[in-house]
């Protein structure tokens, strides 16, 4: 292990099968961390525990739906949890059908109303012992804009409110903040590169997509102690892209 500061801590990683939350699991377990990998393709939660290994690695299979569906993700734990690291998201494109709501509908239950649920359970079952942690993740989106993910972008924008308001309703006993990604080359992102591909690199000071691991040591930080004086922020990872 490279650290053992997180050593006997049970952290929840939701989207966790994903590229930014594979690298985020690694990352705490390389530094102590019991975690708990919820992710819908269960496939890929199978994939991650060939790889991670299964001594400090659990995984529950859930789309997080429903607030019971978040309840049940969060006992999947077993016990106090140290840290909530909420992912777990959809990226769609929206044509902004008049008849059809469903984008809409989706982008906010899949990336705003789970994120909520899940804090709420979360609430009554953290680890006491020192302030708890929840990291959100929000997008460069809210920022700058998304013409064709609107209800993306909003969804991303409700999650600040969501982490400023809750910082003030879980303080001191839980730190709250969310990390800001740019453009981080995973599977949601294949789209936009593959639309965009060296039109959109251009625009990035530093000149290329973030790797997911350089979201995870973000994440990490703000779980750490060296974190104690951080809630309430929205730090953005994205190599300059929003002040270029």
């Amino acid at each position: 292990m490279v650290g053992a500061e997180f050593t006997g801590k049970r952290v929840i990683v939701t989207g966790g099968a994903g590229g930014i939350g594979f690298e985020t699991a690694r990352t705490l377990m390389d530094r102590g961390a019991h975690v708990v990998m919820i992710d819908r393709d269960q496939d890929r939660l199978d994939q991650a525990q060939d790889i991670l290994g299964r001594v400090r690695l659990a995984t529950f299979q859930s789309s997080l739906e429903t607030p019971q569906d978040c309840a049940a993700a969060v006992e999947s734990a077993g016990g106090p949890v140290f840290a909530l690291i909420h992912l777990a998201g959809l990226f769609e494109k929206d044509a902004m059908d008049p008849d059809d709501h469903g984008v809409w509908n989706r982008a906010i239950a899949a990336n705003l109303t789970n994120a909520y649920d899940m804090a709420v359970a979360f609430s009554s079952r953290f680890d006491r012992r020192e302030p708890a942690r929840i990291v959100f993740v929000s997008s460069v989106a809210y920022r700058r804009g998304s013409a064709g993910y609107p209800p993306y972008a909003a969804a991303k924008g409700g999650i600040v409110g969501l982490t400023r308001s809750l910082s003030r309703r879980f303080a001191p006993d839980v730190l709250v903040n969310a990390i800001a990604p740019g453009l981080i080359d995973t599977r949601m992102a294949e789209v936009i590169i593959a639309e965009r591909g060296e039109a959109y690199k251009q625009e990035i000071p530093l000149g290329r997509y973030g790797h997911p691991s350089e979201i995870a040591s973000v994440i990490r930080f703000l779980c750490s102690r060296d974190a104690s004086y951080i809630t309430g922020q929205t730090i953005t990872v994205d190599g300059g892209i929003t002040n270029a």
